[in-house]
Protein backbone atom coordinates (compact mmCIF):
# COMPACT_ATOMS: atom_id res chain seq x y z
CA UNK A 1 0.00 0.00 0.00
CA UNK A 2 2.01 3.41 -1.48
CA UNK A 3 1.23 6.48 0.60
CA UNK A 4 0.77 8.25 -1.91
CA UNK A 5 -2.25 6.27 -3.30
CA UNK A 6 -3.65 6.26 -0.02
CA UNK A 7 -3.22 10.46 0.35
CA UNK A 8 -4.72 10.68 -3.26
CA UNK A 9 -7.66 7.89 -3.35
CA UNK A 10 -8.65 8.30 0.43
CA UNK A 11 -7.41 10.90 2.42
CA UNK A 12 -8.19 14.14 0.12
CA UNK A 13 -11.48 12.70 -1.17
CA UNK A 14 -12.75 11.94 1.88
CA UNK A 15 -11.46 15.02 3.55
CA UNK A 16 -13.13 17.47 1.13
CA UNK A 17 -16.61 14.55 0.91
CA UNK A 18 -16.40 14.99 4.72
CA UNK A 19 -17.02 19.00 4.61
CA UNK A 20 -19.89 18.45 2.18
CA UNK A 21 -21.40 16.27 4.34
CA UNK A 22 -20.62 18.62 7.12
CA UNK A 23 -22.31 21.33 5.64
CA UNK A 24 -25.45 19.39 5.38
CA UNK A 25 -25.21 18.36 8.94
CA UNK A 26 -24.51 21.36 10.46
CA UNK A 27 -27.61 23.00 8.48
CA UNK A 28 -29.64 20.29 10.04
CA UNK A 29 -28.76 20.46 13.13
CA UNK A 30 -29.33 24.40 13.10
CA UNK A 31 -33.04 23.48 11.92
CA UNK A 32 -33.57 21.70 14.96
CA UNK A 33 -31.83 24.10 17.48
CA UNK A 34 -28.82 21.98 18.19
CA UNK A 35 -26.16 23.54 16.65
CA UNK A 36 -25.11 25.45 19.85
CA UNK A 37 -25.06 22.05 21.82
CA UNK A 38 -21.83 20.72 19.57
CA UNK A 39 -20.46 24.59 20.45
CA UNK A 40 -20.39 22.99 23.88
CA UNK A 41 -18.22 20.52 23.23
CA UNK A 42 -15.77 23.43 22.87
CA UNK A 43 -16.37 24.99 26.08
CA UNK A 44 -17.84 27.27 24.14
CA UNK A 45 -22.16 28.11 23.66
CA UNK A 46 -22.20 29.49 20.07
CA UNK A 47 -23.63 28.26 16.92
CA UNK A 48 -20.55 29.27 15.27
CA UNK A 49 -18.26 27.56 17.40
CA UNK A 50 -20.94 24.48 16.24
CA UNK A 51 -20.91 24.95 12.83
CA UNK A 52 -16.96 24.69 12.97
CA UNK A 53 -16.90 21.88 15.34
CA UNK A 54 -19.02 19.81 13.22
CA UNK A 55 -17.49 20.97 9.86
CA UNK A 56 -14.11 19.69 11.26
CA UNK A 57 -15.03 16.64 12.79
CA UNK A 58 -17.17 15.71 9.46
CA UNK A 59 -14.18 16.01 7.67
CA UNK A 60 -11.96 14.24 10.31
CA UNK A 61 -14.78 11.53 9.57
CA UNK A 62 -14.42 11.73 5.70
CA UNK A 63 -11.16 11.62 5.52
CA UNK A 64 -11.62 8.09 7.71
CA UNK A 65 -13.90 6.88 5.94
CA UNK A 66 -11.60 7.88 2.18
CA UNK A 67 -8.88 5.28 3.74
CA UNK A 68 -11.13 2.55 4.19
CA UNK A 69 -12.92 2.69 0.96
CA UNK A 70 -9.61 3.78 -0.83
CA UNK A 71 -8.78 0.69 -2.67
CA UNK A 72 -12.76 -0.61 -3.39
CA UNK A 73 -13.86 0.20 -7.07
CA UNK A 74 -15.39 3.83 -7.31
CA UNK A 75 -18.79 2.97 -7.77
CA UNK A 76 -21.48 5.46 -6.38
CA UNK A 77 -24.27 2.55 -4.88
CA UNK A 78 -21.49 0.33 -3.30
CA UNK A 79 -19.78 3.67 -1.74
CA UNK A 80 -23.30 4.83 -0.68
CA UNK A 81 -23.56 1.99 1.66
CA UNK A 82 -20.59 2.05 2.83
CA UNK A 83 -21.08 5.83 3.95
CA UNK A 84 -24.74 4.38 5.45
CA UNK A 85 -22.47 2.07 7.80
CA UNK A 86 -20.04 4.06 8.35
CA UNK A 87 -22.69 6.26 9.83
CA UNK A 88 -24.31 4.29 12.37
CA UNK A 89 -21.20 3.18 13.17
CA UNK A 90 -19.91 6.50 14.65
CA UNK A 91 -23.25 7.10 16.03
CA UNK A 92 -22.17 3.81 18.69
CA UNK A 93 -18.61 4.53 18.65
CA UNK A 94 -19.05 8.10 18.74
CA UNK A 95 -22.08 9.61 20.25
CA UNK A 96 -22.97 6.95 22.54
CA UNK A 97 -19.53 5.78 23.89
CA UNK A 98 -16.76 8.06 22.93
CA UNK A 99 -18.72 11.17 23.66
CA UNK A 100 -19.91 10.89 27.20
CA UNK A 101 -16.41 9.11 28.11
CA UNK A 102 -14.65 12.44 27.37
CA UNK A 103 -17.50 14.30 29.52
CA UNK A 104 -17.33 12.41 32.05
CA UNK A 105 -21.08 10.90 32.36
CA UNK A 106 -20.21 7.59 31.63
CA UNK A 107 -21.37 5.38 28.84
CA UNK A 108 -24.40 5.99 27.82
CA UNK A 109 -26.33 2.46 26.60
CA UNK A 110 -29.43 2.25 27.82
CA UNK A 111 -32.63 2.73 25.84
CA UNK A 112 -33.41 6.09 27.03
CA UNK A 113 -30.39 8.23 25.79
CA UNK A 114 -30.20 6.34 23.06
CA UNK A 115 -33.71 7.29 21.98
CA UNK A 116 -32.59 11.10 22.82
CA UNK A 117 -29.60 10.88 20.60
CA UNK A 118 -32.00 9.22 17.95
CA UNK A 119 -31.32 12.90 15.77
CA UNK A 120 -27.57 12.11 16.20
CA UNK A 121 -28.52 8.77 14.52
CA UNK A 122 -30.30 10.05 11.75
CA UNK A 123 -27.56 12.79 11.09
CA UNK A 124 -24.74 10.60 11.25
CA UNK A 125 -26.37 8.40 8.52
CA UNK A 126 -27.16 11.56 6.34
CA UNK A 127 -23.89 12.16 7.01
CA UNK A 128 -22.35 8.79 5.79
CA UNK A 129 -24.46 9.03 2.94
CA UNK A 130 -23.05 12.35 1.58
CA UNK A 131 -19.94 11.30 2.18
CA UNK A 132 -20.30 8.23 0.40
CA UNK A 133 -21.71 9.73 -2.91
CA UNK A 134 -19.62 12.84 -2.65
CA UNK A 135 -16.59 11.06 -2.14
CA UNK A 136 -17.12 8.39 -5.65
CA UNK A 137 -17.49 12.07 -7.44
CA UNK A 138 -14.28 13.59 -6.36
CA UNK A 139 -12.41 10.29 -6.54
CA UNK A 140 -13.09 10.45 -10.09
CA UNK A 141 -12.05 14.40 -10.45
CA UNK A 142 -8.58 13.43 -9.33
CA UNK A 143 -8.45 9.68 -11.23
CA UNK A 144 -8.28 11.64 -14.80
CA UNK A 145 -7.67 8.37 -16.33
CA UNK A 146 -10.91 6.61 -14.50
CA UNK A 147 -13.95 5.85 -16.50
CA UNK A 148 -16.80 7.68 -14.72
CA UNK A 149 -19.50 5.38 -14.09
CA UNK A 150 -22.88 6.37 -16.95
CA UNK A 151 -26.37 5.35 -17.06
CA UNK A 152 -27.82 5.02 -20.73
CA UNK A 153 -31.02 6.26 -21.38
CA UNK A 154 -32.36 2.63 -21.71
CA UNK A 155 -31.33 2.11 -18.17
CA UNK A 156 -32.57 4.80 -16.85
CA UNK A 157 -35.85 4.50 -18.31
CA UNK A 158 -36.33 1.39 -16.83
CA UNK A 159 -35.50 2.35 -13.82
CA UNK A 160 -37.87 5.14 -14.18
CA UNK A 161 -40.59 2.40 -14.64
CA UNK A 162 -39.46 0.34 -12.16
CA UNK A 163 -39.59 3.36 -9.27
CA UNK A 164 -43.01 4.32 -10.81
CA UNK A 165 -44.37 0.51 -10.18
CA UNK A 166 -43.30 0.51 -7.11
CA UNK A 167 -44.17 4.00 -5.90
CA UNK A 168 -48.04 2.79 -6.75
CA UNK A 169 -47.61 -0.11 -5.17
CA UNK A 170 -46.51 1.73 -1.64
CA UNK A 171 -49.24 3.72 -2.40
CA UNK A 172 -51.78 1.14 -2.31
CA UNK A 173 -49.94 -0.37 0.85
CA UNK A 174 -50.40 2.63 2.60
CA UNK A 175 -53.60 3.76 1.66
CA UNK A 176 -55.27 0.48 3.07
CA UNK A 177 -53.76 1.49 6.67
CA UNK A 178 -55.03 5.40 6.14
CA UNK A 179 -50.91 6.21 5.79
CA UNK A 180 -51.07 7.57 2.56
CA UNK A 181 -50.78 10.89 3.66
CA UNK A 182 -47.83 10.33 5.97
CA UNK A 183 -45.82 9.11 2.85
CA UNK A 184 -46.14 11.97 1.10
CA UNK A 185 -45.51 14.16 3.99
CA UNK A 186 -48.54 15.69 4.20
CA UNK A 187 -50.76 16.43 7.86
CA UNK A 188 -53.81 14.84 8.99
CA UNK A 189 -56.80 16.06 6.69
CA UNK A 190 -55.26 16.51 3.50
CA UNK A 191 -56.45 15.07 0.19
CA UNK A 192 -55.79 11.52 -0.73
CA UNK A 193 -55.66 12.64 -4.30
CA UNK A 194 -53.16 15.49 -3.73
CA UNK A 195 -51.09 12.93 -2.13
CA UNK A 196 -50.55 10.80 -5.06
CA UNK A 197 -48.75 13.07 -7.05
CA UNK A 198 -45.97 13.40 -4.48
CA UNK A 199 -45.60 9.54 -4.37
CA UNK A 200 -45.20 9.08 -7.47
CA UNK A 201 -42.85 11.69 -8.23
CA UNK A 202 -40.86 10.14 -5.15
CA UNK A 203 -41.05 6.39 -6.78
CA UNK A 204 -39.95 8.20 -10.32
CA UNK A 205 -37.00 10.28 -8.48
CA UNK A 206 -35.64 7.00 -6.22
CA UNK A 207 -35.87 4.73 -9.60
CA UNK A 208 -33.77 6.94 -11.85
CA UNK A 209 -31.45 7.47 -8.91
CA UNK A 210 -31.04 3.72 -7.86
CA UNK A 211 -30.29 3.08 -11.84
CA UNK A 212 -27.58 5.81 -11.91
CA UNK A 213 -26.08 4.54 -8.69
CA UNK A 214 -26.10 0.70 -9.59
CA UNK A 215 -25.19 0.80 -13.07
CA UNK A 216 -22.45 -1.61 -13.09
CA UNK A 217 -23.11 -3.28 -9.90
CA UNK A 218 -22.50 -6.93 -9.57
CA UNK A 219 -24.76 -9.84 -8.51
CA UNK A 220 -27.81 -11.55 -9.03
CA UNK A 221 -31.11 -10.66 -8.44
CA UNK A 222 -30.82 -11.70 -4.72
CA UNK A 223 -27.93 -9.24 -4.52
CA UNK A 224 -30.00 -6.52 -5.88
CA UNK A 225 -32.79 -7.05 -3.43
CA UNK A 226 -30.69 -6.68 -0.49
CA UNK A 227 -29.21 -3.50 -2.45
CA UNK A 228 -32.74 -2.33 -2.40
CA UNK A 229 -33.74 -2.12 0.63
CA UNK A 230 -30.42 -0.33 1.88
CA UNK A 231 -31.29 2.38 -1.17
CA UNK A 232 -34.74 2.17 1.08
CA UNK A 233 -33.60 2.78 3.67
CA UNK A 234 -31.13 5.67 2.43
CA UNK A 235 -34.34 7.14 0.77
CA UNK A 236 -36.70 6.78 3.94
CA UNK A 237 -33.41 9.15 6.08
CA UNK A 238 -32.94 11.63 3.10
CA UNK A 239 -36.80 11.89 1.76
CA UNK A 240 -38.96 10.48 3.73
CA UNK A 241 -37.52 12.31 7.39
CA UNK A 242 -35.75 15.30 5.76
CA UNK A 243 -36.45 16.46 2.51
CA UNK A 244 -40.36 15.91 1.91
CA UNK A 245 -40.93 17.24 5.41
CA UNK A 246 -39.02 20.56 4.43
CA UNK A 247 -40.33 20.76 1.47
CA UNK A 248 -44.29 20.57 2.66
CA UNK A 249 -43.18 22.73 5.70
CA UNK A 250 -43.46 21.18 8.86
CA UNK A 251 -39.83 20.65 9.31
CA UNK A 252 -37.33 17.92 9.95
CA UNK A 253 -38.81 14.99 11.62
CA UNK A 254 -36.12 13.58 13.41
CA UNK A 255 -36.80 13.20 17.29
CA UNK A 256 -37.41 9.50 18.04
CA UNK A 257 -41.23 10.94 19.04
CA UNK A 258 -41.67 12.58 15.97
CA UNK A 259 -40.66 9.24 14.16
CA UNK A 260 -42.47 6.63 15.92
CA UNK A 261 -45.88 8.76 14.50
CA UNK A 262 -44.70 8.12 11.04
CA UNK A 263 -42.68 4.72 11.98
CA UNK A 264 -45.13 2.63 8.99
CA UNK A 265 -43.15 4.87 6.64
CA UNK A 266 -39.98 2.62 7.45
CA UNK A 267 -40.76 -0.36 6.39
CA UNK A 268 -42.88 1.26 3.30
CA UNK A 269 -39.89 2.72 2.22
CA UNK A 270 -37.67 -0.84 2.60
CA UNK A 271 -40.34 -2.90 0.56
CA UNK A 272 -40.36 0.17 -1.61
CA UNK A 273 -36.83 -0.04 -2.26
CA UNK A 274 -36.18 -3.87 -2.62
CA UNK A 275 -39.70 -3.73 -5.02
CA UNK A 276 -37.57 -1.08 -7.09
CA UNK A 277 -34.42 -3.16 -7.05
CA UNK A 278 -36.34 -6.80 -8.28
CA UNK A 279 -37.98 -4.72 -11.12
CA UNK A 280 -35.43 -3.16 -12.60
CA UNK A 281 -33.67 -6.09 -12.40
CA UNK A 282 -37.08 -7.87 -13.97
CA UNK A 283 -37.08 -5.85 -16.46
CA UNK A 284 -33.41 -6.00 -17.62
CA UNK A 285 -33.76 -9.68 -17.60
CA UNK A 286 -36.88 -9.23 -19.79
CA UNK A 287 -35.03 -7.10 -22.37
CA UNK A 288 -32.17 -9.44 -22.72
CA UNK A 289 -34.56 -12.47 -23.39
CA UNK A 290 -36.54 -10.43 -26.21
CA UNK A 291 -33.33 -9.15 -27.70
CA UNK A 292 -30.42 -11.05 -27.17
CA UNK A 293 -29.43 -14.59 -28.01
CA UNK A 294 -28.60 -17.07 -25.19
CA UNK A 295 -25.53 -19.31 -26.20
CA UNK A 296 -25.27 -21.55 -22.74
CA UNK A 297 -21.55 -22.07 -22.38
CA UNK A 298 -19.62 -25.63 -21.71
CA UNK A 299 -19.77 -25.37 -18.38
CA UNK A 300 -23.48 -24.56 -18.03
CA UNK A 301 -25.76 -27.72 -17.32
CA UNK A 302 -29.53 -27.20 -19.00
CA UNK A 303 -32.35 -25.24 -16.75
CA UNK A 304 -33.76 -28.43 -15.92
CA UNK A 305 -30.73 -29.67 -14.53
CA UNK A 306 -30.17 -26.91 -12.71
CA UNK A 307 -33.30 -26.15 -11.38
CA UNK A 308 -34.01 -29.47 -9.85
CA UNK A 309 -30.78 -29.00 -8.11
CA UNK A 310 -31.95 -25.84 -6.78
CA UNK A 311 -35.15 -27.47 -5.49
CA UNK A 312 -33.60 -30.42 -3.76
CA UNK A 313 -30.73 -27.95 -1.98
CA UNK A 314 -33.07 -24.98 -1.20
CA UNK A 315 -35.52 -27.57 -0.10
CA UNK A 316 -32.79 -29.11 2.58
CA UNK A 317 -31.78 -26.18 3.50
CA UNK A 318 -35.18 -24.37 4.32
CA UNK A 319 -35.90 -27.32 6.40
CA UNK A 320 -32.82 -26.53 8.43
CA UNK A 321 -33.31 -23.13 8.76
CA UNK A 322 -37.31 -23.62 9.38
CA UNK A 323 -36.26 -25.61 12.23
CA UNK A 324 -34.38 -23.49 14.26
CA UNK A 325 -37.25 -20.90 13.41
CA UNK A 326 -39.60 -22.95 15.22
CA UNK A 327 -37.59 -23.29 18.30
CA UNK A 328 -38.59 -19.51 18.53
CA UNK A 329 -41.89 -19.78 17.70
CA UNK A 330 -42.71 -22.39 19.83
CA UNK A 331 -41.12 -20.18 22.79
CA UNK A 332 -43.18 -17.29 21.87
CA UNK A 333 -46.24 -19.19 21.18
CA UNK A 334 -46.64 -17.68 17.36
CA UNK A 335 -47.65 -21.10 16.05
CA UNK A 336 -51.52 -20.99 16.52
CA UNK A 337 -50.83 -17.69 14.61
CA UNK A 338 -49.51 -19.50 11.71
CA UNK A 339 -52.40 -21.86 12.11
CA UNK A 340 -54.74 -19.52 11.76
CA UNK A 341 -53.63 -19.46 7.95
CA UNK A 342 -55.74 -21.75 7.51
CA UNK A 343 -58.85 -21.59 9.76
CA UNK A 344 -57.04 -24.27 12.72
CA UNK A 345 -55.63 -23.13 16.37
CA UNK A 346 -53.62 -26.14 16.59
CA UNK A 347 -49.75 -25.72 17.07
CA UNK A 348 -48.94 -28.64 15.58
CA UNK A 349 -50.53 -27.67 12.55
CA UNK A 350 -49.17 -24.15 12.41
CA UNK A 351 -46.12 -26.26 12.37
CA UNK A 352 -46.66 -27.94 9.43
CA UNK A 353 -47.91 -25.33 8.26
CA UNK A 354 -44.66 -22.95 8.99
CA UNK A 355 -42.33 -25.67 7.07
CA UNK A 356 -44.32 -25.31 3.74
CA UNK A 357 -43.71 -21.45 4.15
CA UNK A 358 -40.09 -22.00 5.22
CA UNK A 359 -39.93 -24.11 2.13
CA UNK A 360 -41.18 -21.60 -0.53
CA UNK A 361 -39.36 -19.34 1.35
CA UNK A 362 -36.30 -21.22 0.63
CA UNK A 363 -36.92 -22.03 -2.98
CA UNK A 364 -37.00 -18.29 -3.52
CA UNK A 365 -33.68 -17.49 -1.60
CA UNK A 366 -32.02 -20.22 -3.93
CA UNK A 367 -33.27 -19.05 -7.04
CA UNK A 368 -32.42 -15.67 -6.12
CA UNK A 369 -28.89 -16.21 -4.54
CA UNK A 370 -27.46 -19.47 -6.38
CA UNK A 371 -23.57 -18.68 -6.72
CA UNK A 372 -23.78 -16.22 -5.01
CA UNK A 373 -21.94 -17.02 -1.25
CA UNK A 374 -17.94 -18.10 -1.95
CA UNK A 375 -17.72 -19.05 1.77
CA UNK A 376 -19.82 -19.21 4.65
CA UNK A 377 -19.57 -15.63 6.07
CA UNK A 378 -21.04 -14.23 2.91
CA UNK A 379 -23.43 -17.31 2.98
CA UNK A 380 -24.43 -15.93 6.44
CA UNK A 381 -24.41 -12.53 5.50
CA UNK A 382 -26.65 -12.94 2.72
CA UNK A 383 -28.97 -15.62 4.03
CA UNK A 384 -29.65 -13.16 7.39
CA UNK A 385 -30.27 -10.58 5.14
CA UNK A 386 -32.99 -12.27 3.49
CA UNK A 387 -34.72 -13.39 6.93
CA UNK A 388 -34.69 -9.47 7.46
CA UNK A 389 -36.17 -8.54 4.37
CA UNK A 390 -38.71 -11.64 4.84
CA UNK A 391 -39.31 -10.11 8.49
CA UNK A 392 -40.91 -6.91 6.87
CA UNK A 393 -42.70 -8.47 4.30
CA UNK A 394 -44.02 -11.39 6.53
CA UNK A 395 -45.01 -10.99 10.04
CA UNK A 396 -45.53 -7.10 9.43
CA UNK A 397 -46.96 -7.05 6.15
CA UNK A 398 -48.64 -10.77 4.27
CA UNK A 399 -49.80 -12.13 7.65
CA UNK A 400 -52.05 -9.92 8.32
CA UNK A 401 -53.58 -8.89 4.85
CA UNK A 402 -53.74 -13.04 4.29
CA UNK A 403 -55.44 -13.17 7.63
CA UNK A 404 -58.00 -10.18 6.65
CA UNK A 405 -56.58 -7.41 8.06
CA UNK A 406 -54.12 -4.49 6.49
CA UNK A 407 -50.60 -4.31 6.90
CA UNK A 408 -49.46 -3.70 10.69
CA UNK A 409 -46.42 -1.31 9.83
CA UNK A 410 -46.35 1.24 13.56
CA UNK A 411 -43.55 0.87 15.69
CA UNK A 412 -45.76 -1.38 18.52
CA UNK A 413 -46.88 -3.52 15.79
CA UNK A 414 -42.74 -3.87 14.98
CA UNK A 415 -41.76 -3.74 18.70
CA UNK A 416 -44.13 -6.83 19.46
CA UNK A 417 -43.40 -9.26 16.85
CA UNK A 418 -39.05 -8.28 17.70
CA UNK A 419 -38.86 -12.08 19.07
CA UNK A 420 -40.35 -13.37 15.18
CA UNK A 421 -37.53 -10.94 13.66
CA UNK A 422 -34.44 -12.89 15.79
CA UNK A 423 -36.52 -16.04 14.24
CA UNK A 424 -36.41 -14.81 10.86
CA UNK A 425 -32.61 -13.66 11.12
CA UNK A 426 -31.97 -17.45 12.51
CA UNK A 427 -34.04 -19.17 9.69
CA UNK A 428 -31.80 -16.98 6.95
CA UNK A 429 -29.12 -17.92 8.92
CA UNK A 430 -29.54 -21.74 8.81
CA UNK A 431 -30.93 -21.49 5.35
CA UNK A 432 -27.94 -19.56 3.85
CA UNK A 433 -25.47 -21.71 5.46
CA UNK A 434 -26.88 -24.93 4.25
CA UNK A 435 -27.31 -24.19 0.97
CA UNK A 436 -23.94 -22.67 0.23
CA UNK A 437 -22.65 -26.00 1.70
CA UNK A 438 -24.70 -27.68 -0.77
CA UNK A 439 -23.92 -25.60 -3.42
CA UNK A 440 -19.96 -25.40 -2.94
CA UNK A 441 -19.65 -29.35 -2.96
CA UNK A 442 -20.70 -29.89 -6.17
CA UNK A 443 -18.73 -29.27 -9.61
CA UNK A 444 -19.79 -30.29 -12.85
CA UNK A 445 -17.70 -33.53 -13.82
CA UNK A 446 -16.81 -32.16 -16.90
CA UNK A 447 -15.31 -28.99 -15.25
CA UNK A 448 -11.63 -29.76 -13.78
CA UNK A 449 -12.32 -28.49 -9.80
CA UNK A 450 -9.43 -26.55 -10.06
CA UNK A 451 -11.05 -24.27 -12.66
CA UNK A 452 -14.41 -24.24 -10.69
CA UNK A 453 -12.44 -23.53 -7.22
CA UNK A 454 -10.42 -20.39 -9.49
CA UNK A 455 -13.47 -18.78 -10.95
CA UNK A 456 -15.00 -18.88 -6.94
CA UNK A 457 -11.98 -17.22 -5.76
CA UNK A 458 -12.37 -14.93 -8.54
CA UNK A 459 -15.80 -14.03 -7.73
CA UNK A 460 -15.01 -13.69 -4.14
CA UNK A 461 -12.54 -11.19 -4.36
CA UNK A 462 -14.94 -9.26 -6.51
CA UNK A 463 -17.52 -9.34 -3.85
CA UNK A 464 -15.58 -8.26 -0.93
CA UNK A 465 -14.70 -5.30 -3.27
CA UNK A 466 -18.98 -4.56 -3.02
CA UNK A 467 -21.09 -3.24 -0.60
CA UNK A 468 -21.82 -7.10 0.51
CA UNK A 469 -20.41 -7.17 3.85
CA UNK A 470 -22.00 -3.28 4.31
CA UNK A 471 -25.15 -4.59 3.19
CA UNK A 472 -25.35 -7.22 5.63
CA UNK A 473 -23.82 -5.26 8.66
CA UNK A 474 -26.79 -2.48 8.01
CA UNK A 475 -29.09 -4.49 7.78
CA UNK A 476 -28.86 -6.12 11.27
CA UNK A 477 -28.16 -3.22 13.03
CA UNK A 478 -31.18 -2.00 11.32
CA UNK A 479 -33.35 -4.60 12.66
CA UNK A 480 -31.97 -5.03 16.35
CA UNK A 481 -32.06 -1.30 16.97
CA UNK A 482 -34.88 0.39 15.14
CA UNK A 483 -37.73 -1.82 16.61
CA UNK A 484 -36.64 -1.15 19.92
CA UNK A 485 -35.46 2.45 20.34
CA UNK A 486 -39.23 3.82 18.21
CA UNK A 487 -41.30 0.96 20.55
CA UNK A 488 -44.07 3.34 22.37
CA UNK A 489 -44.02 0.86 25.35
CA UNK A 490 -42.76 -2.30 26.36
CA UNK A 491 -44.46 -5.97 27.54
CA UNK A 492 -46.44 -5.66 23.86
CA UNK A 493 -48.62 -8.50 22.84
CA UNK A 494 -49.16 -9.30 19.18
CA UNK A 495 -51.46 -7.18 16.81
CA UNK A 496 -52.26 -10.25 15.06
Amino acid sequence: MKASQVLKNGVLPGGLAGLAGGLVLAAAMYELGRLDIFGQLAGVISQLAGFILVLAVSALLGAGFGVLVWYQRPNAGETLVWGLVYGVFWWYLGRLTMLPLLQGKGLTWDVDSARAAFPDLLGLILLGGIIGLAHVFLRRMFQVQAEAQQAGRASLFRGALAGLLSAYLLGVAADGQDQLLAFAGMAAGGSALAAWPVILLIGLLAGVGFAWLFTDSTGGAGVGLIRGIAYGFFWWVAGGLTLVPLITGSGLVWTATEVQIIFPTLPGYLLFGAAVALLYQFLGALIRLLFSEFLPGSSEEGLGTQGLRIVGRSGLAALVGGLLFSLVMWQTGFLPRVADLIGSSSPVTGFIVHLAIAGLIGLSYGILFRRQSYDVGSALGWGVSYGFFWAMLGPLTLMPVLLGGTPQWTADAAASVFPNLIGHLGYGAGLGVTFYILEARYSPWWVPRTEVQAARLERREEQVQTSGPALWTLLILLGLTLPILLAKGQGLTPVY
